[in-house]
């Protein structure tokens, strides 16, 4: 049994990793408006406001293209630094993307910035879940892994607020880039007093890259440091545990860039690819990165009254996530994402409907955005435990190149295809889509709950 003092200590603790998922999520709602406010010949504060849809979609998607640099370089890099510095040096590049953005001069700078910002993005979606799963007790780790997810929807709500705020001021979009900063500060000094990943010392000891002994007593203390000083009579214990598990799967082997497409890691990335990119190509950073446009398009013509519509969505988003970050560990992981998925298919149609056949009826749009609840915590959660702990640093930058590809994508292609296919025929394809994810999810993604991380290596690959 855990004590009220140990979870309050235990979730302060993951709260920095956790910022990481704030800064993305209020970068998704920030550029929402940013997006608007830049364009502004009243409010935009430059000459250069009067941009194309493409110059529209890299400022709106230069984030994204970051965050594929930064999975590309958590794939080489993760295992040789760890998850705390990685997450350490996210924060720092969350810092230098925020300042550049927000002081940029022309577009190329502009865009620069927003691509080193993404780059932070990158390496805190690969370090922040790997930390978290690492070092969280398997009774909680779903609702403490989910906890980030729940962040990066805060943090949505957080910019869709500060937009709203800002939109009708005179060079807004910078100051809605530039509150990113002091977040990344405290992320970075967060991080910077956090213990190391017990599991990822122990896994460089029985790989031979450190001295053992030492590896193994900075774990313990580590351990200890991450679970409460009341834990430290049974971290060696615990330790040993983990050891003779990672020798029992044959953790010790050096990894080889094609062992991560095969066997055991094969069918996890399947698992975790297929989660992340079903997330990414039924719409869903299309919705929310581009929720004031469409609540424009939808008749709310006022750019403020867009932005605070998309803050009520934010904050339903921010309740469901929070039902699920709370019910996942009880629950289980492929109920919630059954229903959340369900919600984005009949949200999907019912987008597509009102563009086609009823846009004279603006609440039509609203109650669509309502209802889609997207995957929800599960998709991270998902990645985050379903490889095996040799594997994990590379496989899940797999999985989260694949992520940011398909969101980069998607969020780029969103107004060249809305201008050429149509808003309603756009959302029905991202609807039939979403009925595909259901039938992976339903004959794929194995049930996670309450095992560990050695048992789902066990049990479900």
């Amino acid at each position: 049994m855990f004590s009220c003092a140990y979870h309050f200590s235990l979730d302060f603790r993951f709260l920095f990793p956790a910022l990481g998922g704030l800064l993305y999520g209020y970068d998704i709602g920030s550029t929402s408006s940013a997006t608007i406010s830049i364009q502004s010949a009243s409010f935009s504060g430059i000459s250069w406001y009067n941009l194309s849809s493409v110059e529209v979609g890299l400022i709106t998607s230069g984030s994204l293209y970051g965050a594929l640099i930064g999975s590309i370089l958590a794939f080489n890099i993760a295992d040789f630094l760890g998850r705390r510095k990685e997450l350490i040096l996210s924060a720092v590049l969350y810092l230098v993307g925020a300042l550049i953005t927000a002081v940029a001069p022309n577009l190329a700078i502009l865009i620069i910035g927003r691509v080193l910002f993404g780059t932070g993005i990158g390496l805190a979606m690969h370090a922040a879940p790997m930390y978290i799963a690492e070092t969280a007790p398997s009774q909680i780790r779903g609702l403490l892994i989910s906890l980030k997810e729940f962040f990066i929807v805060l943090g949505m709500v957080a910019g869709y607020v500060v937009g709203s705020l800002l939109v009708e001021t005179v060079a807004g979009w910078r100051y809605m880039y530039g509150v990113s900063t002091p977040l990344a500060v405290i992320m970075g000094i967060g991080m910077w007093w956090l213990a190391e990943s017990p599991r990822w010392l122990l896994l460089r000891a029985i790989q031979g890259k450190g001295d053992a002994r030492d590896l193994k007593d900075t774990a313990i203390n580590c351990l200890c440091r991450l679970r409460g000083e009341a834990f430290g009579d049974t971290a060696p214990a615990q330790v040993e545990e983990i050891l003779n598990e990672l020798a029992f799967v044959g953790e010790e082997k050096e990894v080889t860039f094609g062992e991560v497409f095969q066997g055991k890691c094969l069918k996890a990335l399947t698992i975790g690819c297929g989660l992340v990119l079903f997330q990414q190509i039924t719409g869903q950073p299309s919705v929310l990165y581009y929720a004031a446009s469409i609540l424009q398009s939808a008749g709310f013509s006022a750019a403020s009254d867009a932005t605070r519509v998309s803050i009520l969505l934010g904050l339903l988003k921010l309740i469901m996530t929070g039902v699920a970050v709370l019910a996942v560990d009880k629950l289980g992981r492929r109920p919630l994402l059954l229903g959340g998925v369900s919600g984005i298919v009949v949200s999907l149609f019912l987008l597509g409907s009102y563009y086609i056949f009823l846009n004279d009826a603006p609440l039509m749009a609203v109650g669509a955005l309502l209802v889609y609840l997207s995957f929800g915590p599960i998709g991270w959660l998902m990645i985050s435990e379903i490889f095996p702990l040799r594997l994990r640093g590379r496989g899940l930058g797999v999985a989260v190149l694949v992520n940011f590809g398909a969101n980069a994508l998607v969020t780029f292609a969103f107004s060249p295809l809305e201008a050429w296919l149509g808003a309603g025929t756009l959302f029905y394809l991202f609807g039939v889509i979403g009925l595909v994810s259901l039938l992976f999810i339903f004959f794929v993604v194995p049930e996670t709950k309450g095992l560990t991380l050695e048992e789902i290596e066990a049990k479900c690959l």
